[in-house]
Parts: structure tokens; C-alpha cells; sequence
């Protein structure tokens, strides 16, 4: 197994929002609503993030908790996020835009809440995302449950 590998994507950036982006075979658009300007056709940049984040968890959730013998079933993901707009409207330079992220992880399958909870501390650890987040001094706060 390669330890180190090259992620590689494309971005055309047809105006100012509009960014089409390709990947391996496959094609996403990043772009502003309208009312920023944009044409709404995909995700903001900062959306796409909290998207990546969400994907994130769930990957390495399911991988983590297969790892570990627990069944997690399927994942209801919610991101929140305190966002400081200052850097992005060019008023002043902030450090951590994504100040803090509200992570609820709700899971439907046969696992305790006990073991949740221990899925929840693996995926902390191997999650590249949450980890570039973390990194970036983004406060997470995590809620893995049972779904109701």
C-alpha cells in the first residue's frame, strides 16, 4: 500500500462564482447564489467544505466501526457552522473563518451508545478532514447517538 499519493483536480472557472471542476471522471460545480452575484448552479466554496466534512465522516465512520466490529447502520448527518464573514467580505484578515462546527452524527444501526461514542473518538483520529479543520483552530463539537 502507497503511504503517499497525488490528489489531483481541475478547476474551469467560467466567471468570477462559476468554477466547474473535474476529478478522475467526474465533474462538480462550485458557484455563489445569486444574490452574491453568482448563478447558483452548485455549492459555495465554504458549503463544499462543510460538504467535505460530512462525506468525510461518513466514510471514515463506516470504516472505523467496521474496524471495530460495530454496526453503525446509516448515518443523519448535520453540519453547523459559526462562519466569520470578515475575511471573505475583504473587511480584515481572520485566522479561523470556520470558528465552530456543530457535528450531529445519528446512526439507525444495532451499536450502544457506548460504542458510538467509541466510533465517534476513532474517526476524530483518522478523519482528514475534521483534522484540517482542527488544524485551522475550527472548534468541533461532536454528537454521535442513536437516530430516534
Amino acid at each position: 500500500m502507497k503511504t503517499s499519493v497525488t490528489l489531483s483536480m481541475n478547476a474551469k472557472c467560467s466567471s468570477h462564482s462559476v468554477a466547474q471542476l473535474r476529478t478522475r471522471d467526474l465533474v462538480s460545480i462550485i458557484d455563489e447564489p445569486v444574490e452574491r452575484h453568482g448563478t447558483n448552479l452548485g455549492f459555495t466554496p465554504t458549503d463544499t467544505a462543510l460538504a467535505a466534512l460530512a462525506g468525510c465522516t461518513n466514510t471514515i465512520g463506516h470504516k472505523c466501526a467496521s474496524r471495530l466490529g460495530v454496526d453503525i447502520g446509516n448515518l443523519d448527518i448535520s453540519v453547523k457552522c459559526r462562519f466569520n464573514r470578515l475575511g471573505v467580505t475583504l473587511e480584515e484578515e481572520i485566522a479561523t473563518p470556520f470558528e465552530e462546527i456543530d457535528l450531529v452524527v445519528l446512526s439507525d444501526g444495532k451499536a450502544s451508545q457506548d460504542e458510538l461514542t467509541q466510533v465517534a473518538m476513532e474517526v476524530a483520529k483518522y478523519c482528514p478532514v475534521s483534522k484540517l479543520f482542527r488544524g485551522a483552530g475550527t472548534i468541533i463539537n461532536e454528537d454521535w447517538r442513536k437516530a430516534s
